[in-house]
């Protein structure tokens, strides 16, 4: 049997980094995780290829070589996955799918021969079974939560690790709380489940042994979600790990703003090499956090949590949302304050959008405010509802905030607020010394210092990092390089 795994393109967004990968010369930000770990679920004797989109084009006889074609996808690489299902129907290919897109959104996908939903080690078995009996069905989906202690290593041989900027991993599945607007706990649950000790080391031999060196992001929603089995296994097993190897890898994550009541599994997390970590703020609204049941980030001090957890070293980006019904004219304003006062240089603002399955979709349906499916893509300056606040002064608002935060003058004085008060515990956070580092320091000065209209910005951040904090020198210049394409993109919709 011969195999093509097809990972999506995926749009020019907040997250695809695309202007800033050119810098590094990189293609993509990270690997199609999720396919390169059903490789290793499918019989050893199958041929296996795997094309990226993203990182070159599939030609005709890439498909009709397969016997079946796999395509994983996110609900923001829709475009080119129905493009991709439409070749293969059109050049009589046979196509199997799954991942959040088409689990979220079967009734979309009748052109698909196979639907393989929910999670891959509950239902890809049952397909192969019936494959191998020739009696396979349409769809096969399941209500029960997979054992993520089964799920074996991904297939790391079917990609090569220079196109991306880093590689990644995932620990957990789900999430202990239950933000309305989200679709995690409809994916994955509340309760998060999580992979041994064993398979973590396990995963990340498999990287070193790659000869990957270099940024490990943890894909898991909520990376703290069992705290104790974080503190007393996890951690301390990649402290040991990390130190033996001489610290190849340095980690990121996602987690909810209680990691700064947590200084103990704060500290374990710097000890063991994590960098940054991506945090759902969402609003300074109490109303809001209270109607969206955001009940972690309510009757806390945002500005101070986010300190704490930048005071030990993890820098913290940061989610924004507007839009909700309790929004009132201000929230504008204080959003853009709070993100300045803050420090968050990386701050994703976007607009409410409610994901098929949520609770907050369940309720704009009853109420007829529902208008389509979500893109997946909150930044693109599209809402899938019938907003409280007038739509016109919604969609003002949100263009004056990106617009503000991502202007040099505003986004330069940000970094320099974080820097100013940053200590991380590793002196060279940031550019580690290789070519393409070099490369893209040079293209940065040529580009931003030269040509960019934030030039005037970048050389007093240039001259002030380097005489006043040489140790995040190289950490200034990549937030100049985050700075061009977080503009870059609030631009292209502006």
């Amino acid at each position: 049997m011969n195999i093509l795994l097809l990972y999506p393109l995926y749009p020019d967004t907040f997250w695809s980094f695309k202007h800033a990968l050119k810098f590094v010369s990189k293609k993509a930000s990270f690997p199609p995780l999720g396919l390169l770990t059903v490789a290793s679920m499918l019989p050893k004797s199958w041929n296996k290829k795997l094309i990226d989109l993203n990182i070159k084009n599939a030609k005709d006889i890439d498909l009709l070589w397969a016997d079946y074609v796999f395509i994983s996808a996110m609900s923001v690489q829709s475009e080119s996955a129905n493009l991709i299902i439409e070749r293969c129907v059109k050049l009589g290919v046979k196509t199997v799918a799954g991942g959040p897109l088409f689990t979220a959104h079967p009734d979309n996908y009748i052109r698909v021969d196979h639907l393989v939903l929910n999670e891959a080690e509950i239902t890809l078995p049952l397909f192969l079974e019936d494959l191998e009996k020739g009696t396979a069905r349409h769809i096969y989906t399941s209500g029960e939560w997979a054992d993520i202690t089964t799920t074996p290593l991904p297939d790391w041989s079917l990609i090569s690790s220079k196109n991306y900027s880093s590689m990644n991993l995932q620990y957990s599945r789900g999430c202990p709380y239950d933000c309305d607007f989200c679709d995690i706990t409809v994916l994955y649950g509340r309760k998060p489940r999580t992979k041994t000790k064993n398979q973590v080391l396990a995963e990340l031999d498999a990287l070193y042994e790659s000869k990957w060196k270099g940024p490990v992001f943890f894909v898991d929603d909520n990376f703290i979600g069992n705290k104790s089995k974080l503190k007393n296994e996890i951690l301390p097993a990649i402290i040991d790990w990390n130190y033996r190897r001489k610290n190849p890898f340095y980690f990121n994550t996602e987690a909810s703003i209680n990691l700064a009541d947590d200084k103990f599994l704060m500290s374990l997390m710097v000890q063991a090499g994590f960098e940054s970590v991506f945090i759902g703020i969402e609003t300074t609204n109490k109303e809001s956090l209270i109607e969206c049941n955001k009940s972690q980030n309510i009757n806390r001090d945002m500005i101070s949590s986010v300190q704490e957890i930048q005071k030990v070293g993890i820098e913290v980006q940061g989610g924004f949302i507007v839009g909700f019904d309790s929004d009132h004219p201000k929230i504008f304003e204080e959003l853009t304050e709070f993100i300045q006062t803050s420090g968050i240089v990386t701050a994703m603002v976007g607009l409410l959008n409610a994901p098929k399955n949520t609770k907050l979709a369940k309720r704009l349906e009853q109420e007829g405010r529902l208008i389509n499916d979500f893109s997946g893509n909150n930044t693109d300056f599209s809402i899938n509802f019938i907003p409280e606040m007038n739509s016109g002064d919604l969609l003002e608002g949100y263009k004056n905030v990106v617009k503000t935060i991502y202007s040099p003058k505003f986004f330069y004085e940000r970094v320099m607020l974080f820097l100013r008060y940053f200590d991380p515990q590793t002196a060279d956070k940031g550019f580690r010394l290789n070519s393409n580092y070099i490369y893209a320091f040079f293209r940065s000065i040529l580009k931003l210092g030269f040509l960019g209209e934030e030039r005037f910005y970048y050389w007093k951040l240039f001259m002030w990092t380097l005489f006043k904090k040489p140790k995040l020198f190289s950490l200034a210049i990549l937030y100049t390089i985050y700075g061009y394409h977080f503009k870059k993109i609030s631009n292209g919709f502006l």
